[in-house]
């Protein structure tokens, strides 16, 4: 007998190349076979549940309406890192914006929805939220989503790949114009406190430093590593820097010119111009790029699209088996599922004496530190 007639769909958190190839898993995997269930997607996330519309803002997802969105980056569905339902922002009657749990609110729009279960598809804050309505009996199914590549409990998730693609791609074009004009080339990306993308996009993208969160950097051991490269007849530099790395006498960057949404933790940025501005003494002319959202927009690669389809068939699996409180997640090989209280609350991040910073500094990666 199936118990699962009907189930919601939502995105949360930043948007990220492979939302929708999980979305139209999920549909085709619940409206396929005997056991077609009706699918509903939720509109921008948490908002659309409690945001202070008097109905929840939801569409229906069929097959026939999924079709071409496989490549497709962003969410169909929308998403906002804004609308955690525990610490919703309300504006009160003088203007000022208060945080209230309204998860009550969530919970109750849920059970009017009819929904015997929710795919919640998101980062470790949307998942946290995921499984804290999940306590309160919320029939929930995580799936790990973040350009970060920052969770635990899976070795990789979808967005990530992309992400790096993108930085690559950018090294590639930069070096040309680097060796163009004997100039050194400062790239910011992003990753926030983890410093997987630099990482792997400075390897494949030929970097000459790197810069990460997990190795506060020296300016000076920097500096002399660069003055090593110009003796030895490089006429160019390209230095790779996540948005988290900061020097190991001074403060991580911020951006102050971006307002920050009610709720929200500060922005990071301006990393790569705190670098540029303390290479000056070197004399070698210098430009900085701040990739910043073109890593999370576009067409999503083909890795991402197999993981971001194999997460969602996996995820509609867990909820044919009544398995929730639970996020699909990929161990080698294997898909498989964790339980949420295990995906969540510790961050994964690059091990300083770790294989890949080993093999760098063998080819001869210099990370200032």
């Amino acid at each position: 007998m199936n118990l699962v007639r009907r189930i919601g769909v939502l995105t949360g958190g930043g948007d990220c190349p492979g939302l929708n190839a999980v979305i139209r898993a999920v549909v085709r995997a619940a409206t396929a076979g005997p056991r077609s269930v009706e699918v509903v997607g939720i509109e921008d996330g948490f908002d659309g549940l409690v945001g202070d519309d008097s109905a929840p803002r939801v569409r229906p997802l069929t097959a026939a309406g999924c079709r071409g969105i496989l490549s497709r980056g962003g969410t169909i569905l929308g998403s906002t890192n804004r609308g955690n339902p525990f610490a919703y922002p309300v504006r009160q009657p003088d203007g000022a914006i208060v945080t209230m749990d309204v998860s009550d609110r969530c919970l109750a729009r849920i059970a009017a929805l009819g929904l015997d279960a929710l795919i919640v598809i998101g980062g470790d804050g949307t998942l946290a939220i995921a499984h804290d309505l999940a306590l309160r009996g919320a029939n929930v199914v995580g799936v790990p989503k973040t350009i970060d590549n920052d969770l635990s409990a899976t070795d990789v998730t979808f967005g990530f790949d992309t992400a790096v693609h993108v930085a690559v791609e950018a090294l590639d074009r930069l070096k040309t114009t680097a060796e163009s004009h004997d100039r050194m080339m400062v790239m910011e990306v992003m990753g926030r406190y983890a410093g997987w993308i630099a990482l792997h996009a400075g390897l494949a993208g030929g970097a000459h430093a790197i810069l990460i969160p997990e190795l506060p950097y020296e300016l000076g051991t920097l500096a002399a590593h660069l003055q090593r490269r110009a003796a030895s007849g490089a006429n160019h530099h390209l230095v790779v820097v996540a948005e988290g790395a900061r020097p190991q006498e001074g403060e991580l960057s911020f951006a102050s010119d971006i307002q920050a949404s009610p709720g929200a933790l500060r922005r990071l940025g301006g990393a790569a111009a705190t670098v540029a501005k303390g290479l000056e003494p070197l004399g070698i002319e210098t430009r900085t790029l701040v990739l910043g959202h073109l890593q999370r927009g576009g067409t999503p690669t083909q890795r991402d699209r197999l993981l971001a389809t194999a997460f969602g068939a996996r995820a509609m699996e867990l909820v044919w088996a009544q398995s929730f409180d639970r996020m699909v997640c990929l161990r080698g090989t294997t898909f498989g599922d964790v339980p949420l209280a295990d995906a969540v609350g510790q961050q994964k991040l690059v091990e300083p004496n770790g294989e890949l910073i080993r093999m760098a500094r063998s080819i001869g990666i210099g990370f200032g530190a």
